[in-house]
């Protein structure tokens, strides 16, 4: 069993519970005084692929033969037993298993005086590596998308600057405005992908800042399907329904508008017939039988809706709903935005076939009016 505990005043440790090793999420190594494994937690056996039955009782070096990624023996290499006496610790680092299997090792060395005394335990910890592989991964993707979105609106504007730089005289007044026009344009467009990828860092930090005043949620969506429509999507596109009375919504304004607009323009563009947001009261029943108010939004639309083997990854990043643009990372952003306020979001499918989109945030107070 591996002691839980907790630090008195006078700096005695005090016993507070134990943890069963085979309750570990990562692999767990025990090896005692004479370096024969004694611990080897069912997460070691997964990720090392070796059975605890023959690790334990065998020395350390031969239960578990790790070796650098240059192929020279790790055990030997460090001699936790035998090595410098003040050492305590090993950090994390990749290392590889017989069959070329990498695991991230770590290690402290228990000492009869906690500091420089003859070790009587080494503890390893294992952790699989395909974690930090998915989020490689993810980081890579996520700059290639970038390095592609960017692309496009930097050669435009780097292509039109230097034609009027270069050809100012030869263009009349209306082919120059249009070029600035453009220029302003896909400068926008960098503006925004630049807001989108340090809502991605806050989001993933746990650092998105909700700053909380009272919202006219029907009036924001009013103004954005006004937007809509200015820019020449037909009005009887839209339908608004609004159940008054709605609870007072406390919520970062230019966020829920963040929200809200990405809601309607996929709706828009990659929906098809009506578009319909309903706006109503919610009430959910909370853990300790408290109920709590809050504001339910729901944008359907009449287009192909989503597959069903898709549902699922909408609000993962870079899942595009089409192959119309964008760097599907919209909806992503929207569910972080959500859960900041406490909210929640999910999507299914709208009685006329198409996607249905619905969020709902609680009717929060602010503490200075609690």
């Amino acid at each position: 069993m591996v002691s839980e505990g907790r630090i008195e005043g006078d700096g005695r440790i005090e016993r507070v519970d134990a943890i069963d090793p085979e309750e570990l999420p990562d692999g767990l190594v025990v090896a005692d005084a004479d370096g024969r494994v004694v611990c080897f937690n069912a997460a070691a056996a997964r990720i090392s692929g070796i059975p605890a039955a023959e690790a334990l009782g065998r020395p350390l070096a031969e239960a578990l033969p790790l070796q650098d990624l240059e192929g020279r023996r790790w055990w030997p290499l460090t001699d936790p037993y035998g090595g410098l006496a003040i050492r305590t610790r090993q950090p994390e680092r990749n290392l590889l298993l017989p069959g070329g299997r990498e695991v991230l090792v770590s290690a402290r060395y228990l000492r009869a005086d906690g500091r420089t005394g003859p070790v009587r335990r080494v503890v390893v910890a294992l952790r699989g590596t395909e974690a930090r592989r998915r989020t490689e991964r993810g980081h890579a993707e996520l700059i290639a998308t970038v390095a592609h979105e960017l692309r496009s609106p930097l050669t435009s504007v780097k292509g039109f600057t230097a034609t009027l730089l270069q050809k100012w005289e030869r263009f009349t007044d209306d082919q120059r405005k249009l070029m600035l026009e453009t220029v302003d344009a896909d400068a926008n467009r960098v503006t925004r992908l630049i807001a989108e990828l340090l809502d991605i860092s806050r989001i993933d930090a746990g650092r998105l800042e909700v700053r909380r005043q009272q919202v006219d949620l029907p009036g924001a969506l009013r103004r954005h399907v006004d937007g809509k429509i200015a820019a020449g999507v037909a009005p009887e596109r839209f339908v608004i329904v609004v159940d008054d009375p709605l609870p007072p919504l406390w919520a970062d304004a230019d966020k829920v508008d963040q929200v809200l607009g990405n809601l309607l323009e996929n709706a828009v563009r990659h929906g098809e017939g009506t578009v319909t947001i309903e706006v109503r009261p919610d009430t959910a029943c909370l853990d300790d039988g408290r109920l709590r108010e809050g504001t339910a939004v729901t944008v359907s639309d009449q287009g192909p809706g989503i597959p069903e083997d898709s549902i699922p990854r909408v609000f993962t990043r870079f899942w595009r709903g089409s192959k119309r643009g964008g760097t599907g990372l919209g909806l992503y952003i929207v569910k972080g935005i959500v859960e900041a306020h406490g909210g929640s979001i999910a999507v299914d499918h709208a009685p006329g076939g198409g996607a249905r989109f619905r969020f709902i945030l609680p009717a929060s107070i602010p503490d200075f009016m609690s």
